[in-house]
């Protein structure tokens, strides 16, 4: 099973994200009240725990959710290695994966507050295809 640890939001681009008790998923939007919403293919970004920890052993420092841009912050699921189109309920939302991992930009708040950022790596985004909501101890699947 993969849980949803946190859902997480920013409203500016290029900061950490806060968690908050559930997220609305809009169909070709992404979640509302996020930054990084809008018509575009990386409308709503995944991280799992397991990228979180190899770089809390790094820095010797636990990470709170939503330090490294993360909307949902996911346990049980090796995300980086689905394929690109594969479709995923999150929450009661239904999502597909566009892209994994992307450049960051040169003045990120999250690289200069840990210095890495495991998200240009590790981490996945999807658009929105069906609405819902998503909270944390939801869980995220692949769909049939």
């Amino acid at each position: 099973m993969v849980e949803i640890l946190a859902v997480c939001i920013s409203e500016r681009k290029g900061t950490v994200k806060h968690p908050v008790g559930e997220i609305r998923l809009v169909p070709e939007h992404g979640i509302e009240g996020d930054a990084h919403a809008g018509k575009w293919h990386r409308q709503v970004s995944l991280l799992a725990r397991e990228s979180v920890e190899t770089m809390e052993e790094r820095l010797s420092a636990a990470l709170a959710p939503g330090v490294f841009a993360e909307n949902v912050l996911t346990r049980g699921m090796d995300l980086k290695t689905l394929p690109i189109g594969t479709r995923l309920r999150i929450g009661s939302a239904l999502a597909e994966v566009t892209q994994i991992g992307k450049e960051c930009h040169a003045d990120c708040e999250i690289r200069r507050k840990t210095g890495d950022c495991v998200m240009p790596r590790e981490g996945i985004f999807v658009r929105i295809l069906e609405e819902g909501t998503a909270r944390a101890g939801d869980t995220v699947a692949i769909a049939e």
